[in-house]
């Protein structure tokens, strides 16, 4: 009996620097059988979200809860790109329907409606935003040019700079590349 609730303990500590969710391999490496993370959504200390990957029910919610759940549907290499990048950092005032995500590799072919994958080649640099992998937020901007209003960009550049989150020559490039 003081396994099963050591378990539900590694579990619940994983999901605190997740968001809330866990994967059955990040379980696993912390040495959680898999088979435990079934018997602990069927007693209700887990929701099962997808294959492989559950939601402690008690851990808070946060705005970026989706974020995470989309990057972990979508697998290992995975990052948010374009608008929700813009997104998930509060530029532009964008509110896209779907979070885009870019993928080095194929993915599963069942995803909720709220993802969008997109395929793109291995090796783009990548950063982290609230510990979640994602687009350059210079490279997401650029990105976006011809989807969202170039004063909009412009706008979410200079925000961007002030908040400290683009470097003196990423500011000059998007601004330049922008005015172009």
């Amino acid at each position: 009996m003081a396994a099963k609730v050591k378990y539900r303990e590694i579990v619940r500590e994983l999901a605190l620097d997740r968001y809330g969710y866990v994967t059955t391999k990040d379980a696993v490496i912390a040495g959680v059988p898999a088979i435990e993370l079934p018997k602990l959504a069927a007693r209700g200390g887990l929701q099962n979200v997808a294959y492989g990957l559950y939601r402690v029910p008690d851990v808070p919610v946060t705005a970026l809860d989706q974020f995470a759940e989309a990057l972990l549907r979508a697998g290992d290499g995975a990052y948010l790109h374009g608008e929700s990048v813009l997104a998930l950092l509060g530029l532009a005032d964008v509110n896209p329907r779907r979070i885009k995500v870019a993928i080095p590799r194929r993915a599963r072919s069942k995803l909720p409606s709220f993802i969008e994958l997109t395929r793109v080649a291995g090796g783009l640099p990548t950063t982290l935003y609230g510990a979640l992998p994602a687009q350059p937020i210079a490279d997401a901007i650029l990105e976006c040019r011809g989807r969202i209003e170039t004063e909009r960009l412009l706008e979410a550049a200079r925000q961007a700079r002030a908040e400290g989150l683009l470097t003196t020559t990423e500011w000059q490039r998007v601004w330049k590349e922008l005015q172009s």
